[in-house]
């Protein structure tokens, strides 16, 4: 067990990558810029280590990174309608970096940070500590708000994320990782065929530009519908109106029912890898790439639509508009704290 530190030049900037590594030789990279996962090697079920996450293969591009390729998202993950929202009688304007509405937390959210790291390594787990201070107002947000970010790696191929913070007034956050994830290995095929069985029997409705309508609807029957399992490919060849709002694929919502002790499985049964998802969050969207195109050199070759599935566990900022939804409010001094887990295994 280990932490190994880079020092990297980076479009004029001098950045670190730790790489976390187990005593199974399982790697997780990681920049202290914006805490963007840049690499996980996982083990294939013949023992191959292979990358299973979607980087850039020039490191400059993580400095604008319009997909958002392994970054930590706030204050608030997803759409905010409008750009703006009302709490206690006052409105705030967001910036609007996605059509009128404002996406994971604007040009200036915690992607685009160079956060305070500080390493640790135990007998059963390495991993990292990222900190940073988010002033009052910025990005438009209200309050002074402190936060820490905690990777870690065990030696049971689980890479834990814990987020903490506090607040000095009421605010709103909600916070993930926006990863794409590819089974593969080195990016081989798409994620197409990967098998994804999920704990959620709702999902929320979206418009035509991917905001909720404030419906919560059932998965039943419906290629939503991921109780029992079945590929991600079903809902690109689906004609379902929520399937055609997001570009033939899945960029929706789901509410965890917590029934099972995991909450998301995805397998790919050629490399025999399954990833499983562990969270205390309410829900999760599933995004499956569908607006990548073939503009981006990754470390493997060119993007591709359907290359990568991101897991973004988080509660809902429709809960600003809609009753009913996840609530994202956090208020005065009170302690937030979520914790996901991505354990790695084979079949």
């Amino acid at each position: 067990m280990k932490v190994r530190t880079d020092v990297l030049h980076v479009a004029g900037r001098q950045l670190k990558e730790y790489t976390l590594i187990n005593a199974n030789g399982m790697e997780v990279s990681c920049l202290n810029y914006g805490g963007v996962i840049t690499k996980i090697m996982a083990p294939n079920s013949k023992g191959d280590f292979e990358n299973v996450v979607l980087g850039y293969a020039n490191y400059d591009e993580y400095i604008d990174n319009p997909h958002f390729f392994g970054a930590l998202i706030g204050r608030v993950a997803g759409r905010i309608q409008d750009s703006s929202f009302k709490l206690n009688g006052k409105n705030y304007s967001l910036q609007s970096n996605n059509g009128a509405h404002h996406l994971h937390g604007g040009t200036t959210g915690f992607h685009k940070v160079i956060w305070q790291t500080e390493t640790f390594e135990y007998e059963d787990a390495v991993g990292i500590i990222l900190v940073h201070r988010s002033p009052d107002g910025d990005g438009g947000y209200p309050g002074n708000l402190a936060m820490k970010v905690t990777y870690t790696l065990t030696n049971d191929n689980a890479f834990t994320i814990v987020y903490e913070a506090i607040a000095d007034q009421k605010t709103v956050l909600t916070t993930t990782n926006h990863s794409y994830f590819n089974l593969s290995g080195n990016l081989k095929t798409d994620i197409l065929q990967h098998n994804v069985q999920m704990d959620a029997s709702r999902f929320v409705e979206l418009d035509h530009e991917l905001i909720p309508t404030g419906r919560i609807l059932p998965v039943d029957n419906t290629v939503f519908d991921f109780r029992q399992g079945h590929a991600i490919v079903d809902g690109v060849h689906s004609v379902d109106q929520q399937n055609l709002v997001a570009l033939n694929g899945f960029d929706h919502y789901f509410i965890f029912d917590h029934n099972k002790k995991e909450n998301l499985t995805i397998t790919d049964s050629v490399s025999g890898r399954t990833l499983t998802v562990k969270t205390d969050q309410p829900g999760i969207v599933m995004y499956t790439s569908n607006a990548l195109n073939d503009t981006v050199e990754l470390r493997e070759g060119k993007s591709s639509k359907y290359l990568g599935v991101c897991l973004e566990t988080q509660s809902s900022p429709a809960s600003l508009e809609h009753d009913g939804f996840p609530s994202i409010l956090l208020e005065k001094d009170e302690p937030y704290k979520k914790t996901t887990s991505f354990v790695f295994k084979t079949i």
